[in-house]
């Protein structure tokens, strides 16, 4: 009895000893996590990586060349941009936590501080870049020539709907006099075009590419109505700042440096963007260098009374509920007190993009 405890032990013994060898394999090398080639960066060391998601419109044009400037690179970090076609689907990932960072409306951003998700505003994306377009053949003149007539909005919760809201009511208008529907930006100009609506309201390239058309007319610049208008930010979840700061400054950086390349390189970055965007270089280039003021990527970085107007706008047309603090609200440590032109290599640029 006690010989064949003994061999049944041994026989334990062995076979634990040979599924180890089986598992680590000791007479190989061990691969270490910077040699793996999923991991490596072209430089051949580890980098970090993050996906950021954005619209294809011009106020997250920094986006697109955040993600191509650190694919050209060889240090720091690795963006991915990744296009989306509505806000919902951007604000369901980062509530799940799919996404750590991405493009919202500022509206939008104020409202999930205010249902308690943890994101911050850490820059902004533009400054102008939105108009009110109407059908060609419409005489409108103002928004009172407009009554009882259905605008498209990206959002409820978007700049677009705010400054829309009161500038009716500085108009004389009743909230109720214009009626309005939210629609994704790249289907705008195809509801105008087939008079599903008389107007929208929302960012380029969709207000240019109805003029271009033939099928719209600007009716007012956003920057006519709000000097050096806002409507999109930055925002980076809680976990990502408190986690990975220096994967955050190098976004924030990556951002507003890459705004201030576009706003000296603008025909490159339309050139640039439109494999991101899935637009004509064309119809970029003619948003860019036609009108450069029609869209700026400079002064990104809000003051307290820029937010706190709208802000204040939303709680008066009740899209918010309750005041956010600013400081709750927004995060402005990663953003670089000297704002240098990002390193853009287009001499290495194929337009060979998957965002």
């Amino acid at each position: 009895m006690q010989n064949r405890t003994v061999r049944w032990t041994v026989g334990v013994i062995a076979a634990i000893v040979l599924l180890a060898l089986l598992r680590f394999k000791p007479w190989q090398k061990q691969i270490g996590h910077e040699d793996e080639t999923i991991h490596r960066g072209s430089g051949g060391m580890a980098r970090q990586s993050l996906m950021v998601a954005f619209i294809p419109v011009t106020c997250h044009l920094t986006c697109p060349i955040t993600d191509y400037a650190s694919k050209t690179s060889t240090s720091g970090t690795r963006f991915d941009a990744q296009r989306f076609t509505e806000f919902p689907s951007i604000v369901e990932s980062l509530k799940s936590k799919k996404l750590l960072a991405g493009f919202l409306t500022v509206p939008l951003a104020m409202k999930l501080r205010e249902q308690g998700v943890p994101v911050k505003i850490c820059c902004l994306g533009h400054r102008d870049g939105s108009q009110i377009m109407i059908r060609k053949d419409d005489p409108a003149r103002s928004l009172a020539d407009l009554k009882g007539k259905t605008i498209a909005i990206p959002s409820y919760l978007s700049n677009e709907n705010f400054v829309f809201r009161k500038v009716m009511e500085e108009q004389g208008l009743k909230p109720d006099d214009i009626k309005f529907l939210v629609i994704p930006p790249p289907d705008m100009p195809t509801s105008l075009a087939a008079k599903a609506v008389d107007g929208f309201f929302v960012a380029e390239p969709f207000c240019a590419k109805s003029e271009i058309d033939g099928t719209g007319r600007v009716l007012y610049y956003g920057k006519d109505l709000w000097p050096h208008y806002i409507s999109c930010c930055l925002v980076v979840h809680e976990d990502l700042i408190k986690e990975q700061p220096a994967v955050v400054k190098d976004l924030v950086r990556g951002i507003v440096e890459s705004g201030e390349w576009a706003e000296t390189n603008r025909a490159n970055a339309a050139k640039l963007v439109a494999p991101y965007f899935r637009q004509d270089t064309k119809l970029l280039d003619h948003i860019l260098t036609a009108n450069p003021p029609r869209v700026s990527y400079r002064m990104l970085n809000p003051t307290d009374a820029e937010m706190q107007k709208v802000m204040d706008i939303g709680l008066q047309i009740g899209q918010l509920k309750k005041k956010t603090p600013i400081a709750e609200l927004m995060d402005r440590d990663f953003i670089p007190a000297e704002v240098h032109p990002a390193k853009v290599d287009m001499a290495q640029f194929t337009g060979d993009v998957h965002p």
